[in-house]
């Protein structure tokens, strides 16, 4: 492990028991209350880019503080996936089911384009529903889901072979636990 891995995986805090019994919470916000952290991690997502991106695309909400400042260093737009009624206008919506409930996500109809190169970006790979319901999304609009790269994979929660029966078979963790 790096030194930059190390510190990002001890700016991480587990919170057991939320939001339900038996669930494990990756708090983050430690690792963003430090500079250093902050910047460390986005250095680490800049560095998974597998070649030009056009946009990034970060789900709500903890994605969204990732994906921006990636976005940004790569050159690329931002397209944020939200929570239903969060988005005004037109959006396509994708339900999938997480380890402690189920979930629904929307895009706008004309976030992205035919051919467009898109990478995901997000927090934590868990079961893979979020990436999944995203990648479902990207795929609809006939954009190029070039790459997915996540901050912490939580391996034995099985997410990464998830991902690739649903087609989202090019994933990069910065730190897998």
């Amino acid at each position: 492990m790096t030194a930059h891995e190390q510190t990002i995986l001890d700016l991480i805090r587990d919170v057991p028991d939320w939001p339900k019994p038996g669930v494990v919470f990756k708090d983050i916000t430690p690792l963003l209350a430090s500079p250093e952290g902050f910047a460390a991690a986005v250095d680490a997502l800049v560095e998974l880019a597998p070649g030009p991106i056009d946009v990034v695309v970060g789900m709500e909400a903890r994605g969204f503080i990732f994906a921006a400042p990636v976005a940004l260093r790569l050159g690329a737009g931002f397209v944020p996936v939200r929570k239903p009624g969060k988005l005004p206008g037109a959006v396509d919506e994708q339900s999938f089911a997480l380890e402690y409930g189920h979930e629904t996500l929307t895009i706008h109809t004309d976030a992205l384009w035919p051919g467009a190169r898109v990478m995901v970006i997000d927090d934590v790979l868990a079961t893979g529903g979020t990436i999944g319901a995203t990648a479902a999304l990207i795929k609809r609009q006939g954009a190029e889901l070039v790459h997915v790269a996540v901050l912490m994979e939580l391996g034995f929660l099985d997410g990464r072979e998830r991902l690739a029966e649903l087609g989202a078979d090019t994933l990069s963790a910065v730190i897998t636990v």
